[in-house]
Order: structure tokens, then sequence, then C-alpha cells
């Protein structure tokens, strides 16, 4: 009987431990799914409701198993209501297969090499003197800013965006949420 006890409370120790790593591994939600450190980009992206767009513009663009790879990437994630917040068929009109080139450029205008956590983008925005210049793997250059404690990324045409959720630790980098579509010059 005192092996079963020993037994059954050994089992219930290592369910309640499973469970809690699970629960501290999620380090945020975004679109409503818990986002994994132990997953890469794509992995966790798949999952955001509010990210469908930009996972269909990552595969057009043939950019997965790039974001899969072992980087590490700090990603500017733009939101379903950030890409329709651009004319009226552009999101379409990138997407066709003969626009990859242009596609391609707006996505890694998107992306640094690097892990760079919020607090790193703040420190850099301070001893620059109020603007850091981040360039992105497409050599495209956004300007980092704050305004009161929000980080606030303008692109090379004057586009504002604001990071609205930051520090999505991915296994290969990091992701942060931001509410307007980074656009280079073209």
């Amino acid at each position: 009987m005192k092996k079963i006890k020993i037994i059954m409370m050994s089992a219930t120790l290592a369910l309640f431990s499973a469970g809690a790593m699970a629960q501290t591994e999620a380090s945020v939600e975004v679109g409503g799914a818990p986002m994994y450190a132990s997953k890469n980009i794509v992995e966790n992206a798949v999952n955001s409701k509010d990210h469908t767009t930009l996972v269909a513009a990552v595969k057009a663009a043939g950019l997965v198993e790039t974001l899969k790879g072992a980087g590490p990437f700090t990603v500017f994630a733009p939101t379903n209501a950030a890409f329709d917040m651009l004319p009226a068929g552009t999101v379409n009109n990138l997407l066709k297969p003969e626009n990859k080139a242009a596609l391609t450029t707006v996505l890694t205008s998107h992306v640094v090499e690097g892990r760079w956590s919020a607090r790193e983008i703040v420190r850099m925005i301070k001893e620059q003197k109020g603007a850091a210049t981040i360039k992105t793997i497409s050599g495209a250059k956004l300007v980092a800013t704050m305004k009161g404690s929000k980080i606030i990324l303008t692109d090379e045409n004057g586009g504002m965006s604001t990071i609205t959720i930051k520090d999505v630790n991915q296994s290969n980098g990091v992701i942060h949420v931001v509410d307007h579509v980074l656009l280079p010059k073209m």
C-alpha cells in the first residue's frame, strides 16, 4: 500500500511539474493563441488569428524556411488590421507570383538580424539621443523613437508603426507585434 501511495504521489508531482512548465513556457498570448518560447517564429505565428495575412505573405514569398531557421531574428509583425490599412488591392497585388520580389522586400523590411528585446531598443534610442536607426535584412532603415512609454518605428517613407505587444520570445528570435505595415522605398 505504501508503494502505491509513493507511486501515486510521484505521478501527481510529475503531472503538476509538466503543467507548470507548459504555463511558464508560454511567454504571452497573441491573436488568441499562446506563444511558446520553444517554438520558432513560423510555428508560433501560424497559430495567431491576428497574423493570417502575414503568414500567407510569408508563404507566398517563400520565406517559411528562412524564418524557421536558426536565426536569431527580430520580427516586427504587422497584424491583419495593419495590412487592411494599406490601399485597397495592395495585399492581393503583392501576393501575385509576379510580385514575389516586391513582397519579399516588404516582408524582410520587418526583420532584423539578432534578438532585440524592447529594453535593448529603448537603450539604443536613449544612447542615440532619441532616435535609433535599425537596418533590416532587406537593407531598409527604420528609425526607432519613443512616444511616452511606447516604441514607434518610422519607415523610409515616413510611415509610423507602434509596437503593441513586445518581447514575444521564440526559439529563434523575438517578435514584436506592430500596428502598421512598414514600407521600404521601392
